[in-house]
């Protein structure tokens, strides 16, 4: 694939942005809030069966290509016993590294060149990363705040003869929306209007708050055409083993898994045996780590409301979105790179999620709460006694 091809689609993607916020994160010593990953680890008893895996030579060497049959079964069973959806352990559970790669993997092998994948944005930054790869086209449906609600009017038009799938994400980073019922119906019902297929990000399924997760496959007539993809990395706080997994009918499985053999080959085998163990066994700890991260939510979103800042509250995730324009700040690249100095703290600008962010959407600012509550304490404390207001 030539390069000129792919440039015009991937550069200027967040990657380059978040190593920039992290790097001033380190060199400020700077409370991080800009990077989504938790700072204490998630069971120990699962850190432990990885721990024993290594020692034993469980998956030391290379793992079966679609994952070990126990953790495959776990995946299954976890959909049949959380959503009452029933799938087959052996023809319809993809293993892979992290749900990044699953969406990679359903892009190259679901999206033929000139084909349109609807996507909601703001978005995840290997979206249009993946589908610029298949040589697809990202066709933006806009999530506008303060609720990031769907408008289905939008979603209708955005659909086209050249449309082959809606790419989905909910919980939705970085907005924290979920999906609600009337809106995941809509969805269904365009989809089953159009064949379209659907692919479902659903990594924070486990982190909804003040509403339930509903998968869209158990929706009337998406079972057959929809790819549901999550991981465990935000489920059990364990986000650098890079275990995820792609589940659905058969067909669509076996091509994303004749993608996935030349991506990865495979990958994490003894923590393939840990993730087993975790959703077989560690499912209310995972209970527990939702209502700790609601109880977080709170902390920082009302923190940030009493700066001053308009704050959108989030139903799920790790992440809060502000507009710093409350403040004065136009442009919120530049209010995030003046923050580490002017206060300690990182966050990141939410126009690396956009294809083509407007006014509205330069000035927006994602934070996470995945971190302790103390550490949440300290960067309000910080931002409190900071000049958050534009040099003049």
């Amino acid at each position: 694939m030539s390069s000129d091809r792919l440039v015009p689609h991937l550069a200027g993607l967040g990657t380059t942005i978040f190593a920039e916020m992290s790097a001033l994160a380190v060199s400020s010593g700077s409370i991080n809030l800009g990077q989504g990953f938790p700072d204490v680890d998630g069971p120990p008893a699962v850190a432990e069966a990885a721990a024993h895996a290594v020692r034993t030579g469980l998956g030391n060497q290379y793992p079966p290509g679609p994952g070990i049959p126990e953790l495959r079964a776990a995946i299954a069973e976890h959909q049949l016993s959380r959503y009452g959806i029933s799938i087959d352990a052996d023809s319809e559970v993809l293993v892979t590294a992290g749900a990044t790669e699953a969406i990679a993997a359903a892009m190259l092998a679901l999206v033929d060149e000139g084909d349109e994948v609807v996507a909601l944005e703001p978005f995840y930054d290997s979206y249009r990363a993946t589908i610029a790869m298949a040589r697809g086209r990202c066709v933006p449906v806009r999530l506008d705040p303060p609720t990031f609600s769907l408008d289905v009017d939008r979603l209708r038009a955005a659909v086209t003869p050249r449309t082959k799938l809606i790419l989905l994400n909910s919980p939705h980073n970085p907005t924290g929306a979920v999906l609600t019922r009337p809106e995941l119906d809509a969805i269904a019902q365009l989809a089953i209007e159009r064949d379209l297929l659907v692919v479902t990000d659903e990594v924070y399924e486990h982190l909804a708050f003040d509403e339930p997760h509903i998968p869209m496959s158990t929706l009337p007539g998406m079972a057959e055409r929809t790819l549901t993809i999550s991981s465990a990395g935000k489920t059990f706080s364990f986000t650098g083993w890079k275990i995820g997994w792609a589940t659905g009918p058969a067909d669509l499985v076996s091509a994303v898994r004749t993608t996935k053999q030349y991506l990865t080959f495979v990958s994490g085998g003894p923590f393939q045996y840990a993730i087993a163990h975790a959703l077989d066994h560690e499912m209310p700890w995972v209970d527990g780590l939702r209502e700790s991260m609601a109880n977080r939510r709170d902390l920082l979103t009302d923190g940030l409301t009493s700066l001053g800042l308009a704050t959108y509250r989030p139903k799920g995730t790790y992440f809060v979105t502000t507009d710093v324009r409350s403040l004065g700040w136009g442009d919120a690249l530049a209010f995030c790179r003046a923050l580490p100095q002017r206060a300690g703290v990182v966050a990141v600008p939410c126009s690396v999620f956009y294809e083509d962010p407007g006014p509205a959407e330069r000035s927006l600012v994602r934070w996470t709460f995945s971190k302790q509550q103390g550490v949440l304490q300290d960067a309000l404390s910080r931002l409190h006694v900071a000049d958050l207001t534009p040099s003049r």
